[in-house]
């Protein structure tokens, strides 16, 4: 089977970064979400992205040119997903919402077609026994930013064919992407699991008065040579797309200590959810969220 087509679900700050890369592969990529806003909000970031690679020198206007005449926009998720070849979901990070889209693409995509998850924690096999084709399911979670992270966490399922598993790291390969195979299943996968961690002990530490956050950041990074600390680093990757993490962890295990914390809770109620805000644990300005 030989991958052409490519579609990307959800047009948020991972999906259509992903959808870039493809189109800078070379596949036909079809970014899709039902928010015709969302889509032309994408459309505007990744002409800016492109526009700065140009005048850096990483890519040519011809190279440019090309990508954007490989990248299509839609809002119609019945034809995008006939179309593919191998569909990534990028959508919010709650189980439910997974499962009512991955009913919908085996619904729609050709039987061949391979259903691949960018969920930072929900495992595969939660998604495939919803669909028809569990084979053909897998995790393939980039890291944000996608155009700058060179790494792919390919994890595989008892039921995840050793193809489907072959085809999803060549597709990681053609978008210059290092990937990386889990062959078991765990919520959270490698990285996050390790950054779980060490972000619930910062804010263990936080919320019982040891020390300021920006104080934990710093020591952080002059002390572990980290280049971020904790704390910047929720207001990077979204505070609220944590808070839904640690939420579908505590529902799987009932642990406390996946529980998410009260200054959390109240980061994502007060709508301060990090950088796309403009306000999470610290303030940004126009350019910094922009970018």
């Amino acid at each position: 089977m030989s991958i052409q087509t490519v579609c990307v679900v959800g047009a948020g700050q991972m999906g259509h970064q992903i959808a870039m890369l493809s189109a800078l592969a070379g596949f036909k990529t079809i970014l899709q979400d039902l928010n015709e806003a969302a889509l032309d909000k994408a459309k505007t970031n990744l002409q800016t992205i492109m526009e700065k690679w140009v005048a850096k020198g990483k890519i040519t206007e011809d190279f440019k040119a090309t990508a954007f005449n490989n990248l299509t926009f839609s809002t119609n998720i019945k034809t995008s997903a006939s179309e593919a070849d191998f569909i990534i979901e990028a959508i919010v990070e709650k189980l439910d919402a997974k499962q009512e889209l991955f009913k919908t693409l085996d619904e729609y995509a050709k039987p061949t077609t391979i259903l691949a998850s960018n969920s930072s924690t929900i495992v595969n096999s939660l998604l495939a026994e919803v669909t028809n084709r569990p084979d053909k399911v897998i995790n393939m979670h980039f890291f944000f930013p996608p155009l700058v992270m060179d790494c792919i966490e390919v994890v595989k399922s008892e039921r995840t064919s050793e193809k489907t598993v072959q085809l999803t790291l060549d597709v990681s390969k053609k978008m210059n992407r290092t990937a990386v195979l889990l062959q078991k299943e765990i919520s959270g996968f490698i990285a996050n699991r390790i950054l779980g961690a060490l972000q619930r002990e910062a804010v263990y530490l936080y919320e019982n008065g040891y020390a300021d956050f920006k104080d934990i950041d710093l020591i952080c990074k002059k002390a572990l040579h980290h280049p971020i600390g904790p704390f910047e680093l929720m207001d990077l990757s979204g505070i609220d797309v944590g808070y839904y993490v640690m939420q579908q962890r505590f529902a799987e295990t009932g642990d406390l200590i996946d529980k998410p914390s009260r200054c959390i809770e109240e980061k994502v109620e007060q709508g301060h959810l990090g950088r796309k805000t403009g306000k999470g644990w610290y303030l940004y300005n126009k350019e910094e969220v922009r970018n």
